[in-house]
Order: structure tokens, then sequence, then C-alpha cells
């Protein structure tokens, strides 16, 4: 199926229409974020299923009990989804957890006046792409990726659920009272998960003793996050995601890219990075 038959045009990016009715993205428009909510930020593919564990379980001090009673899009929704409608959000105690893959520029007038806690979260683009390839594939919601370089142009093009990378990342780079907001990349979670953990809980306004870090990191290792039905997709229907084509979690490891792009491709996409990145003066950990 193509784009024009899965997706809806909204402000100007594509999102996956099955999952965004305009009910749900007008929930969104008209949002109220409390001051001391928690919002994960992400591009898709970029971490948010782990910081989903992450985040719940520094707020819990530790106790497992969210993360294994409540799957990740319910202790952790995504604001702009039609699950959100249906959460009762509203009458969650403080401090509530959130995700989006929104552009800052996206976010409800709400956000911007009460400014939240957010963490945004990067990852090298080439394995955004790696992963996106598999996981589109799996999907009964997405449009197939198709050959590789088809996809790998549409990808740089930005015409993909989300729209594009760069994009997504230079509007929250940009963004004003960078105060509330924690950058941190999936290279960052991978080379220390502990002291990621760590400083997360900081930022965040959470002390934990070094055990508990400790604990959380061990429990948020990707192999032990396979094990966690409540974080391993697991309970989606197969109609919507084939998890025999390619699991949702599925390698969890840096520079993956480098087995899946041809020299060509790789070259290109050094090229197009290079180019929309030019004026970003932001160190990512992989340039």
């Amino acid at each position: 199926m193509t784009e024009a038959e899965l997706y809806t045009l909204y402000k100007g990016i594509y999102l996956p229409s099955a999952l965004h009715p305009p009910e749900s993205l007008k929930y969104y428009e008209d949002f109220t974020f409390r001051p001391d909510d928690i919002l994960i930020a992400t591009y898709p593919k970029s971490g948010t299923t782990w910081m989903q564990e992450i985040v719940p379980l520094i707020m819990s001090g530790g106790d497992p009990a969210s993360v294994e009673s409540l799957p990740n899009w319910d202790r952790v929704p995504w604001l702009e989804e039609q699950r959100a409608l249906i959460l009762n959000l509203e009458q969650r105690p403080s401090p509530r957890m959130f995700s989006t893959h929104y552009r800052y520029n996206m976010l409800p007038p709400s956000f911007f006046k009460v400014k939240p806690k957010v963490i945004y979260i990067t990852r090298n683009p080439k394995d955004v792409f790696t992963s996106a390839f598999h996981y589109y594939d799996t999907t009964s919601f997405l449009v197939k990726p198709g050959p590789q370089n088809e996809f790998l142009h549409k990808f740089l093009d930005g015409n993909v659920m989300f729209g594009s990378w760069f994009d997504h990342v230079k509007s929250w780079l940009n963004a004003e009272d960078k105060e509330h907001i924690m950058y941190i990349s999936y290279e960052e979670l991978i080379m220390d998960l502990k002291d990621s953990v760590a400083r997360i809980a900081k930022f965040l306004g959470k002390s934990l003793e070094a055990e508990v870090v400790e604990k959380i990191a061990e429990r948020c290792l990707f192999k032990n996050m396979r094990q966690n039905n409540m974080s391993n997709y697991s309970l989606v229907p197969a109609q919507f995601m084939d998890q025999s084509k390619s699991k949702f979690l599925r390698k969890g490891i840096a520079g993956d890219w480098k087995n899946q792009l041809t020299e060509a491709e790789a070259e290109h996409f050094d090229a197009v990075y290079k180019d929309k990145m030019k004026d970003v003066t932001y160190k990512f950990v992989w340039d």
C-alpha cells in the first residue's frame, strides 16, 4: 500500500493514519501539560522503548512493578496516538510520564507555557535508518520499505513517518529554554548505561543510591528488556506487527548500519548529512 493509502499528512509530515486519527491529533493540540510532567521525545527508532523502561524505574526508585505490569505504550504513552484518548491521562497522579515523536515546534501551547522536563534522545541516523528498514517491513500500518536504496532516498528526503530526521533533530537542538531539556544519545546509553541512568536521575531530581542505579541499569540491559513481555511488543497482534520477520527489539547495538549500507549508500548518506547538518554546532557522539 502507498503513502496516500496509509498515511495522514499532518503539518507537513506523514503520520500512520491507523495510529493517529484526527481526534487524537486534536487531543494533543489541546493537551494541558503540568510543570512536573516528564516527556521523552525522540525521532522514531532512536531509543524510545529503552527510555520508557529507564524513566519509570528511576521515578519508582527501582521498583519494577510498573514495567512488569503495564505495556510501555500505557506506562509512558505517546500523546499523539489514539491510545492517549482512553487512558484518562488527566487523572494520572504527578509526575506523569509521556512520549512523543513530535518536533519541538509541533508541541501544544501548554508545553511552552509550563516547560515540563524533556529527555531528548538522538541516535546515529544511519542506525536509525537501519532499524527503520527492518521495522517498516514488519508492520501493516506503514508503507513497506521496498528495495533498500529506494527506502534510503525516502528516508533522506523525509518521506517517511514523522518526516525528516534532520529537521526533527534540529528542531529540538534549536529549542528555547534548554535548561528543562536533557540531551542524551543512544550511543551514550550503550557505552555506559549505569552512568547514563545516574545522569538521568539527577536531571529528574531523583536521588538514588548507587546500588539502585546499578539495579536499574542491569534491568535495562537490552538482553533483559527483550525478556520483558511488557516491553518487547510481543503483546501486539501479528496482523499489526509480524515479529517473525524481525524482532521489535532487534539488536540494540551501535554501528549496525555497517552491516546494512553499501559503501556507495554510506557515502551518499554522509554527503547528505554533511550538507543538512552544516550549521549544527552540537557535537554528536558519532561525529
